[in-house]
């Protein structure tokens, strides 16, 4: 995927070593509150990452990371794996995509950033004949119950297809579709703190997992998420598309 620009902001391949410690910074700084420190795991090794950087300062602002996988056998391979029991997915016979570690500098709020991200990853999509991806969709925080309303939400409209059932691994989650099976979303708020990244996800007609997992490491909570490329609508492809031109 060669430099792709969008007003003041440029994603590209990382292509050294210092550029995977500066993604490996930014992770640190906006997963775990470091000022100074790495955030690194074997993942990092065997993974493409994406820099979208502001091409006025050349300061990264956007990073993540994607793993590529011939099709379902490979499941286990993935960093979700780790979390989730992932055995549905062996059987399927498209080539895979894992999007992890995805964050923005936590001082910038420009909605510009992720457009050029999601137009970076529609690039790679296209250009490696991907044909579902999926990762960890994390919200910020390992407490549910500023979230409840989102997973509430989650669960009325959005739970994954049985045929790909995450089922459940980690030793702490939050069952959510279980715990609120009575609660009546209210939209806006669910919404309103729904995490950017899950937020596209769900646009492009992604699912998720029944069950939050509790990541005190990375002091999250995240859901399995997938989207098959196929069944993205026709609207939103083009509108990704015109962005990744």
């Amino acid at each position: 995927m060669p430099g792709l620009r969008n007003g003041r902001y440029q994603a590209r391949i990382a292509a050294a070593p210092h550029d995977i410690r500066a993604a490996q910074r930014l992770r640190a700084h906006a997963f775990l509150g470091l000022e100074d420190g790495l955030d690194d795991d074997p993942f990092d090794h065997i993974c493409t990452h994406v820099l979208v950087e502001d091409s006025a300062t050349d300061r990264l602002v956007c990073c993540f990371r994607i793993l590529i996988l011939t099709d379902g056998c490979d499941i286990a391979r993935s960093y979700s794996a780790q979390f989730y029991e992932l055995s549905a997915l062996s059987g399927f016979a498209g080539r895979m995509a894992e999007m992890g570690r995805f964050c923005i500098a936590p001082d910038v709020m420009d909605p510009d950033i992720l457009r050029v991200a999601w137009a970076a990853m529609t690039r790679f999509v296209d250009e490696n004949g991907i044909e579902m991806l999926f990762g960890c969709s994390s919200f910020k925080g390992t407490e549910a119950e500023a979230y409840l309303d989102s997973f509430a939400m989650l669960r009325e409209r959005h739970l994954a297809p049985r045929r790909w059932w995450p089922r459940v691994k980690a030793p702490s989650v939050f069952r959510f579709a279980q715990a609120l099976r009575l609660r009546k979303p209210d939209l806006k708020l669910a919404m309103r703190h729904m995490p950017p990244l899950l937020r596209t996800y769900l646009m492009m007609g992604g699912w998720v997992s029944d069950h939050a997992v509790i990541d005190r490491q990375m002091n999250t909570l995240h859901v399995f998420t997938g989207v098959e490329v196929g069944a993205i609508p026709e609207a939103r492809k083009r509108l990704l598309r015109a962005l990744a031109c």
